[in-house]
């Protein structure tokens, strides 16, 4: 790695491969990893899911500023679970490793009623990887967030593509938006730590 900078992954939706594409970085990269806000059965946490795919012992996991127990989006599951996400409690974990930083859906997310994954990014001032992926409206989605991020004066590290190819959707997205290309993850039958590593050497970073 040629930058201990931290990095933020976030996606043009939700169940787009987030948590794959973290748990690349992270072995690539041997990377620390943090995971601000989760929701959902918290015994199948995305820290848990990336503990269960690197193959390094570097890696530090940190623990998530608010774990919700409920599988909606943060500002929801936050209610029922009686509580308000406060951003000012979510920092950046120090460590001297590098970071990759896994956000919750996409950038529009609520955290609270006027708090945003994408006000998140901006508040904690890092640069984002941009996960897409190829399916019916996926352009106006992966062109609807780099349009979002770039009005937010937030730097885009790069994008990575991740599953079934689509020639026309990458090269249109790529010269429309000149974001840079930082891999293409293929499709696998099963998500291990095998595949894991092997995915590590499609992406440039």
């Amino acid at each position: 790695m040629t930058s201990k900078k931290p990095l933020f992954v976030t996606g043009i939706g939700t169940n787009i491969g987030k948590t794959i594409v973290s748990a690349v970085l992270v072995e690539k990269l041997k990377a620390d990893y943090w995971k601000p806000v989760q929701s959902g059965d918290l015994n199948k946490s995305d820290s848990l899911s990336i503990q269960s795919l690197i193959s390094n012992t570097v890696t530090k996991i940190h623990p998530e500023s608010y774990k919700l127990t409920q599988p909606f989006s943060p500002h929801k599951s936050a209610a029922i679970d009686g509580i308000t996400i406060d951003p000012d409690n979510i920092h950046l974990p120090k460590t001297s490793n590098a970071l990759i930083v896994e956000g919750a859906g996409g950038l529009m997310v609520p955290l609270n009623n006027e708090f945003l994954i994408i006000d998140l990014i901006k508040k904690l001032n890092i640069e984002v990887v941009l996960v897409s992926q190829n399916y019916l409206g996926s352009i106006n989605h992966t062109l609807l967030s780099i349009h979002a991020l770039k009005s937010y004066g937030i730097t885009i590290r790069g994008i990575i593509f991740n599953g079934i190819k689509d020639i026309y959707s990458k090269d249109f997205i790529l010269e429309t938006t000149g974001v840079e290309l930082l891999g293409h993850i293929p499709q696998y039958n099963m998500i291990d730590k095998k595949a894991v590593i092997d995915a590590g050497s499609y992406i440039h970073l």
